[in-house]
């Protein structure tokens, strides 16, 4: 028996399928060791010794391996073809070696780029050894990881409280955007005009041409910077005679892009189907690891982790051959087309991510797919099919125009395109991130000489524009342009910035929020070489270095630590003042922008002697005045934008509370502070009096920027909870409102969590019915949860039904009689029923997670035997009983 790892339950059950019964596969469940959260995890004075420490149900999976070998005939790793999986591997062999259970078995190293029976068996023909230029690799980047955030964080936490944690990409990441925001504060509108004829040809065809020059010199877009110049020029067009002065007509060809990179793919999702990098990420695992296709479970698509865009000859061989059935020979390029890898610090050399077959066309798969899947493989299925296919034909059109009036002579001219052969184009044509498409109009037949009549004369106002926020296709385009990170973790790297509330999404742009800002003006302050792309960039390029095995892992962590521990060292003395006094000169245009009458944005408008300084309270910073304690006056980090500061004022002395204004049922006023357990919204004031009502307040949704509420939105809140519907058989209301776990609706005693497209002011009547009704028919007594769960199928073995929930405790599967939690390398979103199966099946072998009987179900005793002696109950302690009785209910 050959024992085979892989790391999901999924790809097991298909693989050992493919391999057949002299094989046993089993899962790792992703990486089964980790370096503990805690200091010492990476131990610089000992040549950077890592603790290792097995995770979730690490030891469990160890233990099934280490029984499986007993007696096999060798230990084949087949993890994923990327460093991860190199590293998953590697820590296999050392977790089996720690536990005395390989004992001289063989071990190999297989990899294979799709989970197909026929990838698969190439693999195991071709086994190597574990690559430790790779897992030296991982290692040093792992350990950087850990140094950079466990060493960083603290001092964020010491000097800028309200920060939450620092990291290597992450935070060079957070700089870019917070960068973009600033260069669009610092931006300047220009005025500009543009004039546009449209003209008639002797044929009576009709287009536009544009202002190009005049008198002899060429005018460029902003040259004409004001009306009464624009006036001038039009004025003179209506008075002119217009004549064609040439006409040039080039070809050109489009060529199609190259297949997907991660990168590449997580960029044109985002921009086509609006999928976030790490939901296609999590989409395109699921095409990878298969789906049921005639009774077989089959991978669509290769492995979605590379930087690789070349493709296997026996895939462009098939994809020129669909080309030719389904669009013709014409479309088939007389040459198969290659394409070469342009980054600098491409990984291994990997395919692109492609169909597994080329002649399994999306129409025919989509049936057997959920909406996300099928969406995402027809963009992977164009994308590589169009690769391979003809370039389109153009002609480019150029018409010079002169127009004449008196002495002076005006040039314009007309642009236009015209597609021969649109080749690829039929197809597939890649999206654009804010670039204005360069295809013209088609223009109609002229010849130099050929007279123009004038239609009409536009002349149109316009200002210079910002440059716009980066969307997350353009972010991750950006990062990696700049060499920043791993394409692999950029979906990762997204989402911690959103987590840790450093930016927010507003119409699918990157916004930074206040404390992102000072997260990046902090590390700008006193750590600017660990935020600077190139240092980043560099760092990377070692690190590939060591994956080619050119240096030494360690020599790279020696050379890093000696002075990233020298610039932590010299933040012990650093005293708050110094920096509350670089932030204020950093951030001064954010937290104090000009006022429209020219006076001093920082003088204090209560006092107006005192000067507004950024402060750090308990609950992060505020700004306040100098004459503290005398003035009182407070408010957020920005202002609200809305006329003068004084609507940013608190007379309570407490830092982070901004006055929205009154509310006119009450005449209170309304407040948005700063708490202990975030911001919140307060209609008056707390009274001194012991017996004395208290103020009413509300939380901010999830997601709600503080920055965002004004005194509409803020009455809305505090208006909650607020009648949405009757139910529709008690008649009673259904309530929505905002409590501990965030928005719900409640009927009676039942309570369902809103989901997160869900807005709790907007949310209507039938959907707060949806979700009472399926928590009543699926869910616990008052537990917060609306999800009913997501129905994976039918076990066939037991006939019982799997779904995947959110628990308190994280997600988990459930058979109706067993509940076992997901490890946290598997994702609820991803969950097959397969990888479902075998959680419940393991969790009841193991005897747990077996689902407590409801509460007040009684549950037959045995009675006993005749003549026994009735002995009497123990009493037991105080605390014993309550515990007892917590864990019955």
């Amino acid at each position: 028996m050959k024992v085979v790892v892989v790391e999901s339950p999924a790809k097991a059950k298909t693989i050992n399928k493919y391999l057949g019964k002299d094989y046993e596969v089993l899962a790792s469940f992703g990486h089964i060791r980790d370096l503990p959260a805690k200091d010492g995890s990476v131990d610089p004075e000992a040549d950077f010794a890592m603790l290792w420490e097995l995770q979730d149900k690490g030891s469990q999976r160890v233990s099934e391996i280490a029984r499986a070998i007993k007696g096999a005939e060798k230990l084949i790793l087949a993890t994923d073809p990327d460093r991860e999986g190199e590293a998953i591997s590697w820590h296999v062999v050392e977790a089996l070696t720690a536990k005395k259970a390989l004992k001289g078995i063989p071990i190999e190293r297989v990899t294979f780029n799709a989970i197909t029976k026929a990838s698969v068996d190439a693999a195991m023909k071709k086994p190597r050894q574990i690559d430790q230029a790779l897992v030296d690799a991982y290692l040093a980047r792992r350990a950087l990881d850990y140094l950079v955030g466990f060493n960083l964080s603290p001092v964020l936490w010491r000097k800028l409280p309200g920060a939450k944690s620092a990291g290597r990409v992450q935070s060079v990441a957070l700089r870019l955007v917070v960068e973009r925001e600033m260069e669009i504060e610092r931006f300047k509108p220009r005025e500009y005009w543009s004039l546009v004829a449209t003209l008639v040809t002797e044929e009576g065809a009709m287009f536009e041409a544009r202002l190009t020059g005049a008198d002899g010199k060429r005018i460029q877009r902003l040259d004409v910077g004001n009306g009464e110049d624009a006036a001038r020029f039009k004025k003179d067009l209506e008075l002119a005679t217009f004549q064609v002065a040439s006409v040039e007509a080039k070809p050109a060809k489009r060529h199609p892009a190259p297949p997907f990179t991660t990168s590449t793919l997580q960029q044109e999702a985002s921009r086509k189907l609006g999928m976030a990098p790490a939901q296609t990420m999590r989409v395109a695992q699921r095409l990878y690891e298969g789906v049921d296709i005639g009774g077989e479970t089959v991978g669509l698509i290769t492995y979605m982790r590379t930087d690789g865009v070349d493709m296997a000859p026996e895939a462009i061989k098939d994809a020129r051959s669909v080309i030719g059935k389904e669009y013709g020979p014409r479309y088939v390029p007389d040459v198969p087309r290659k394409y070469t890898v342009k980054a600098k610090n491409a990984q291994e050399a990997h395919e692109a991510v492609r169909p597994t077959e080329m002649s399994r066309l999306p129409k025919q798969v989509a049936r057997m797919l959920d909406s996300e899947q099928a969406k995402l493989y027809d963009l992977i299925w164009t994308r590589t099919v169009a690769s391979q296919m003809e370039s389109a034909e153009l002609e480019r059109t150029t018409v010079e125009i002169t127009a004449k009036v008196g002495p002076r002579t005006i040039e314009l001219r007309a642009t236009g395109q015209v597609v021969k052969f649109d080749g690829f184009l039929t197809l597939y044509q890649e999206g654009k991130d804010d670039e204005e498409d360069e295809d013209g109009k088609r223009l109609p037949p002229m010849a130099a000489g050929d007279p123009l009549k004038r239609e009409r004369i536009a002349s149109t106002q316009h200002f210079t524009e910002p440059p716009p926020r980066f969307s997350e296709a353009s972010l991750v385009k950006r990062m990696e342009e700049l060499g920043i990170g791993r394409p692999s973790t950029y979906a990762a790297v997204l989402q911690t910035l959103r987590d840790r509330e450093y930016v927010k999404i507003e119409k699918k742009r990157l916004q930074p929020e206040d404390k992102g800002r000072l997260v990046t003006g902090f590390l700008e302050s006193f750590f600017k070489r660990y935020v600077e792309y190139d240092f980043t960039a560099d760092l990377e390029g070692q690190l590939d270095r060591v994956s080619n095995a050119e240096i030494d892992w360690r020599d790279v962590l020696r050379d890093f630590w000696r002075d990233f521990s020298a610039a932590i060292g010299g933040t012990k003395e650093l005293r708050v003042t110094e920096v509350l006094e670089a932030l204020n000169g950093l951030l001064g245009p954010h937290i104090f922008p000009e006022k429209a009458d020219g006076s001093n944005p920082r003088t204090c408008p209560t006092c107006n002697t005192g000067q507004l300084s950024l402060k750090l309270g308990k609950f992060g910073a505020f700004v306040g005045c100098s004459n503290y304690p005398d003035c009182k006056f407070t408010r957020q980090l920005a202002t609200s934008g809305a006329e003068g500061e004084d609507d940013g004022t608190s007379e309570g002395g407490q830092p982070g509370v901004r006055v929205l204004g009154d509310d006119p049922a009450t005449g209170l006023p309304v407040t948005i502070r700063d708490g202990r357990f975030g911001t919140f919204l307060q209609l008056g004031e707390a009274s001194t009096e012991k017996d004395a009502a208290k103020p009413k307040r509300s939380s901010l949704p999830k997601g709600m920027a503080a920055s965002s509420v004004d005194l509409a939105i803020a009455l809305r809140l505090l208006s909650l909870p607020r009648e949405v519907a009757k139910h529709p058989e008690s008649g009673e209301p259904i309530l929505a409102s905002i409590g501990r776990y965030g928005p719900y609706v409640q009927h009676g005693k039942t309570y369902a969590n809103l989901g997160k497209d869900d807005d709790v002011l907007e949310i209507g009547g039938n959907r707060a019915i949806d979700l009472i009704v399926a928590k009543e028919q699926g869910g616990g007594r008052g537990r917060p949860s609306s999800d009913p769960g997501r129905a994976l199928g039918k076990d066939e073995a037991t006939g019982r039904d799997l779904v995947v929930k959110a628990g308190k405790y994280g997600p988990y599967v459930s058979d109706g009689d067993v509940n076992a939690t997901l490890p946290k390398s598997m994702s609820a979103d991803a969950l097959t029923l397969a990888e479902g199966i075998d959680l419940v099946n393991a969790k009841r072998a193991s005897g747990g997670g077996k689902k407590a009987p409801a509460r007040g179900r009684k549950t037959a005793a045995k009675k006993p035997a005749a003549g026994a002696a009735k002995k009497a109950p123990a009493k037991k302690p105080a605390a014993k009983k309550a515990a007892a009785k917590k864990s019955a209910s």
